[in-house]
């Protein structure tokens, strides 16, 4: 007598969990992050190099007018070449970041609509290929350390809080210019005009401490100025302010939700306009 089988119960699918999911994104993230770098320099002979060569050329100029050709007085502080780099390297990026998020969505539109990754993720890798390119140039301010002999302090080990505010700052700016420049294309050019007047009014060729005492708490509540405190204070650890560190975290807090905000609610009409 033949015994008949129980009958197979069709095995259920089982919701992706959070974690694969956020797995696929880094991964996803990861690639178009490569792929971003490839592209940029597959025609460059010079590659790598073009990334330090911007900052470095800056430094040259600014170090020459400031330390050769005008008294440089309390500016900033010696060696100064250092003093700059420190500040101007993660300037690079966070000016190039905000610049190509303006960019995010527009030069990508059809594998924006092709795909269904994330739409988020277009401007995440941007902020991560420039972050590569500032982690890379790190070892040109550690030459100019060692040839100037500047002093090291334990303040370098705050290093990771100052990269960990400044990718929440720059993700939160592309979440609100990425979507907004769809709808208003004259927005990247004011960007850029912005960028260029918050280069000098941030601490980058001359320290908090230069300025008069009526714009020294204007000048706080730029979230530049903490970041490049953090920055500076491996080497000059006077350039550290706490209430600036703080400022900086409550407005890049600020920031980031407001540009979480902003992206949830045009992204669907962002498609649209592709």
């Amino acid at each position: 007598m033949t015994t008949a089988s129980a009958p197979t119960v069709p095995a259920t699918t089982a919701p992706p969990s959070s974690r694969s999911a956020g797995r696929r994104y880094r991964q996803a993230l990861w690639l178009l992050t490569v792929r971003d770098l490839r592209v940029r320099y597959s025609t460059s002979a010079l590659g790598y190099f073009w990334s330090i060569l911007d900052p470095l050329v800056m430094s040259a100029i600014y170090w020459f007018v400031f330390t050769q050709v005008f008294h440089r007085g309390s500016v900033g502080e010696e060696p100064y070449i250092v003093f700059l780099l420190s500040a101007l390297l993660p300037w690079m990026w966070f000016t190039g970041a905000v610049s190509d998020s303006t960019r995010a969505f527009i030069k990508e539109s059809k594998l924006i609509r092709s795909t269904t990754i994330p739409r988020s993720i277009w401007v995440a890798r941007v902020d991560a290929s420039k972050g590569i390119e500032f982690l890379l140039s790190l070892p040109v301010l550690a030459v100019f350390a060692i040839a100037t002999g500047a002093t090291v302090h334990w303040e370098l080990a705050l290093y990771p809080l100052a990269i960990v505010l400044q990718c929440a700052l720059v993700y939160g700016l592309g979440l609100i210019v990425a979507p907004l420049v769809v709808f208003f294309r004259d927005l990247e050019r004011a960007v850029k005009l912005v960028l260029r007047f918050l280069f000098y009014a941030s601490p980058i060729i001359y320290g908090t401490h230069a300025l008069p005492d009526r714009l020294r708490d204007i000048a706080a509540l730029n979230p530049l100025s903490g970041i490049f405190g953090i920055y500076r204070s491996a080497f000059f650890p006077n350039q550290l302010n706490w209430f600036e560190v703080g400022v900086s975290v409550v407005v890049t807090v600020v920031v980031l939700v407001v540009g979480l905000v902003v992206f949830r609610r045009s992204e669907h009409r962002v498609l649209k306009e592709l």
